[in-house]
């Protein structure tokens, strides 16, 4: 399936929430001609808009710099809507993971992880994944539809509420960084991702720099460059092998865009420097991608690209085929990398104890039961056979 129709045929269908528009996901612009339309002069949305974006405003009877009159027609026509939260676990490190209930009753999972004085969102954006990756918990379920642009934002902004952290802050916050490697590809929702990340950066609201969001893809080559030139957000690449014959196997988009293309991408994409390098995450799988050949075959890929490798160490989950390798084998791994003049940091597992840990997340309304495993295999078996005729009909 093209990009193109992929959209199309997963997009969800949001227009209004209680027959009441949302104002949340809507472009500046966007909302200028939706206060217009209802009588309201075009200079009400700067207020409008730093309400909902600046303070976290999610009442317009919160709205004290409008007149009353232009609150009432607010309030008759539009929303400032929020997820419903489904649940709320955090871990014992900090992790904070929420299951989080769209307006149309579709679930998705986000996830904060917090440091010392800041921390970063993992954002979710599909409902399920259109991908097959065998080390991913995610990949596991079928890919229900899209996320809009709303739902994404509303991510963002119900971890702000949860933590406390409105009215938006320049410094020392505990949501700093935004990171799009929760469910989903982003990259097959791009027209979604791309709205959403120019309205969490725009500088009159949520305010986060594209310094400080990194987009994560399995690979989706035509779209990388895209993103460069049209966001300029930190780039991640999950790698995770080093040959076409075994990515094909674990990270089966490889078969339609293999590591010359994508590593040709990366070589290409126009934010690429010193500076802000490229991360290529690796996931380290016992006997599978582990051995110092293949620390030697990575270094060989990524010569003259301005990269970091991220060495995560694997996360099972119920029903997983891999196993982590031993941690010695690990740092012989990243002594090479770190040997020929590439960061090379392992990355320490967060939030395990409640699977929100990196390739853990699925909607918790389809956990693992005693069928669940056959079930699995036919979901993975029916999105491969989908993908092997699109590349017989594109031949």
């Amino acid at each position: 399936m093209g990009l193109h129709n992929h959209s199309k045929n997963f997009a969800a269908n949001l227009a209004e929430i209680d027959g009441k528009r949302n104002l949340v996901g809507m472009a500046y612009d966007e909302m200028t001609g939706a206060l217009v339309e209802m009588g309201l002069e075009k200079f009400r949305t700067k207020q409008v808009w730093s309400w909902i974006y600046h303070h976290g405003a999610t009442d317009f009877a919160q709205m004290s710099t409008l007149a009353k009159p232009a609150r009432d027609k607010l309030a008759a026509h539009f929303v400032v809507a929020r997820p419903t939260i489904s649940q709320d676990q955090q871990s014992t490190d900090g992790t904070r993971k929420w299951l989080l209930k769209m307006p149309d009753g579709q679930e998705v999972e986000c996830v904060h992880i917090p440091e010392e004085d800041r921390g970063a969102l993992c954002v979710s954006s599909q409902v399920g994944c259109t991908l097959t990756c065998r080390f991913c918990h995610t990949g596991t379920q079928r890919l229900v539809r899209n996320l809009e642009a709303s739902e994404i934002v509303m991510q963002v902004m119900l971890a702000r509420d949860k933590l406390g952290e409105w009215p938006s802050a320049k410094d020392e916050r505990m949501l700093s960084n935004i990171v799009m490697m929760g469910m989903g590809e982003p990259l097959y929702n791009y027209d979604n991702v791309a709205k959403a990340l120019k309205i969490i950066m725009h500088g009159e609201g949520i305010a986060i720099s594209k310094r400080k969001i990194t987009l994560s893809t399995s690979g989706v080559v035509p779209m990388i460059r895209q993103c460069g030139e049209e966001l300029g957000v930190n780039l991640a690449i999950s790698l995770h092998a080093v040959t076409d014959e075994l990515r094909d196997q674990i990270v089966p988009i490889n078969r339609k865009y293999p590591i010359k293309e994508l590593l040709q991408a990366c070589r290409d994409y126009p934010s690429a420097s010193n500076a802000r390098r490229i991360t290529f995450e690796y996931i380290m799988l016992k006997g599978v991608n582990d051995s110092a050949a293949d620390a030697k075959q990575l270094v060989r890929l990524l010569r003259g690209i301005p990269a970091k490798i991220n060495l995560i160490p694997f996360n099972p989950w119920p029903g997983s085929a891999f196993e982590c390798p031993d941690w010695d084998v690990i740092e012989k791994f990243g002594d090479i990398v770190n040997e020929a003049g590439y960061a090379s940091p392992i990355r320490t597992p967060r939030g395990r104890d409640i699977m929100a840990a990196c390739g853990q997340l699925k909607s918790a309304s389809l956990r693992l039961s005693a069928t669940e495993r056959a079930a699995m295999d036919k979901i993975i078996a029916e999105k491969e056979l989908a993908q092997g005729l699109e590349q017989v009909a594109t031949a």
